[in-house]
């Protein structure tokens, strides 16, 4: 939950808060006084109503009815002052204000409630998020490894991207994922695909054969969907059929090589002194979910991953992330600057080069795996 005073909009802090808190009431103060030094033929009153008003943008209905029932109370002295409280036209000033003032208190009631079903809706999404994402750890074998997973500001909207990480009896296996969709059905595929993974990958078994027990698992979830309209003998409706795109990697600990399979995924970047390539398969196999449509051959390639190397994974979260002018992010283009970091200051570089990018809001969850290979220990 947020701990923030109730009734401020949790993007405010405590003393951003008060801050604003003081604008209504200064604006009270200076209508009132300026109101009673007025002449006869002049009325400030109207100006009380900006008030509440404004207090309900940020403030909850507690405050705004506050903030209100002390703008009357100012109209009230105005009143008295300068004539009579009941005075016409001081009369149809106060009954205005109160009218106006539980108005803008029942919008900042249904502001704070919906603030709070999406705390509650966020709070869920993390919730499952961080027991089907677990973090990967920082050394595996003669690997260190860093991860970022930066969501896009969504109500409670979690993408499907995903990576784990499993260790062999000779190396390790990598996963990055990405599955269709947002929310829980995302979840969902997302969280078949790693349990498939962390069941299989430390098997003695071949990149080909792990994928096709991914993809079973994939296929699994929509066996046990319920038919939907549209479904049948006609054949079901295949723009709303779920699938993962993905890539598998095992480094050998012995080895200086790292072999892939790519199914639909964006291809990892290899940065090795001062330069940045693409370890692209050629084609690659269709994405996890997809096996009966295209019925695939998993490809299978190998390629140099020596002491010092960096390989970088990422979910198309990264590259598809605009700018206010609608230019994709151009990661292979920044890198450069930061080949030769370690891991973990690699993805702050893009973590925050990113953010710069997009203008704060990301417009789909993003993941970033940096694995950089060390010199084996004495």
């Amino acid at each position: 939950m947020d701990p923030r005073p109730r009734g401020i909009a949790p993007r405010l802090s405590r003393r951003g808060g008060r801050l604003l808190l003081a604008a209504p009431f200064a604006l009270i103060a200076a209508v009132t006084v300026v109101d009673i030094l007025s002449p006869p033929e002049v009325h400030l009153g109207p100006f009380l109503i900006a008030a509440p008003a404004v207090t309900a943008s940020f403030a909850g209905p507690r405050m705004t009815a506050f903030v209100g029932a002390v703008a009357v109370l100012a109209q009230a002295v105005v009143a008295v002052v300068r004539t009579r409280l009941t005075d016409l036209n001081h009369t149809y000033q106060i009954v205005a204000l109160i009218l106006i003032s539980v108005i803008v208190t029942f919008f900042a009631l249904l502001r704070e409630r919906h603030e709070q079903k999406v705390t509650r809706l966020r709070s869920i999404a993390e919730a499952a998020q961080s027991v089907v994402l677990r973090p990967l750890p920082h050394r595996s074998g003669p690997l260190r490894i860093a991860s970022v997973y930066l969501a896009a500001e969504e109500e409670a909207q979690m993408g499907g991207d995903l990576y784990a990480a499993a260790r062999t009896e000779s190396g390790t296996r990598l996963l990055i994922g990405d599955a269709r969709g947002k929310g829980l059905d995302a979840i969902s595929e997302a969280s078949l695909v790693l349990g498939a993974f962390r069941v299989a990958a430390g098997r003695r078994t071949e990149l080909p054969e792990l994928i096709g027990q991914l993809e079973a698992g994939v296929g699994s979830a929509e066996e046990d969907e319920p038919m939907k309209e549209g479904d049948g003998p006609g054949g079901p409706d295949t723009t709303q059929e779920a699938f993962v795109t993905a890539l598998v990697l095992d480094i050998p600990d012995d080895e200086p090589v790292v072999r892939l399979a790519n199914c639909g995924h964006p291809p990892p970047l290899l940065l090795r002194q001062g330069r940045v390539s693409a370890l692209d398969t050629g084609e690659s196999s269709p994405p996890l979910g997809l096996a009966d449509v295209h019925s695939p051959e998993v490809v299978v390639e190998s390629f140099p991953f020596d002491v010092g190397d960096v390989l970088l994974l990422y979910t198309d979260g990264v590259v598809e992330a605009r700018d206010h002018d609608g230019v994709f992010y151009p990661l292979a283009e920044r890198l450069p600057a930061w080949v030769g970091d370690d891991p973990p200051t690699l993805l702050g570089h893009l973590r925050d080069d990113l953010h710069a990018h997009a203008g704060g809001r990301l417009g789909d969850d993003a993941a970033l795996v940096a694995v950089e290979r060390l010199a084996p220990e004495p």
